[in-house]
C-alpha cells in the first residue's frame, strides 16, 4: 500500500512541476508558456490559463492528500523497538553483580639502575 501511494505522490509532483512551469508568469521570466510579457506563446488565452490554475489546484490537492496518506501510513507501521528505548526501559540493576571481564596483564619489566655518567677526570 506504501508502495502504491508513494508512486502515485512521485507522478502528482511531476505534473504539478510541469503545469507550474507551463504557466505564464506575471512579472518574471520563469514561465516556459509565455515568457515576461511578449504576447502569444505556448499556452496563450485566457481559458488557458483558467485551465491550468485549476489544474494546479488538483494538483496540489492530491499531493496534499497523498502527503498526508504517506504520513499515516508510515505511523500505523509496527517496528521494533529502537536500541535506545530498550536501554532507556531495561531496569538499573537485575541483582547480578556486575562483572568485568579479565584483561590479560603486561609481563614484568625489569628496571635497571641508572648508569653512572663517565666524566673525564682532568690530568
Amino acid at each position: 500500500m506504501f508502495s502504491v501511494v508513494l508512486v502515485l505522490h512521485l507522478l502528482i509532483l511531476l505534473a504539478l512541476i510541469a503545469v507550474v512551469l507551463l504557466q505564464r508568469s506575471e512579472g518574471g521570466a520563469l514561465g516556459i508558456g509565455g515568457g515576461g510579457g511578449g504576447g502569444g506563446g505556448l499556452m496563450s488565452g485566457r481559458g488557458a490559463a483558467n485551465a491550468l490554475t485549476r489544474t494546479t489546484a488538483w494538483l496540489a490537492a492530491g499531493f496534499f492528500a497523498t502527503s498526508i496518506s504517506l504520513s499515516v501510513i508510515a505511523g500505523m507501521k509496527t517496528s521494533k523497538p529502537s536500541l535506545i528505548d530498550k536501554v532507556i526501559e531495561a531496569p538499573a540493576t537485575t541483582g547480578a553483580p556486575v562483572t568485568t571481564p579479565e584483561v590479560p596483564m603486561l609481563p614484568e619489566v625489569p628496571v635497571l639502575p641508572p648508569a653512572e655518567p663517565s666524566v673525564p677526570t682532568p690530568q
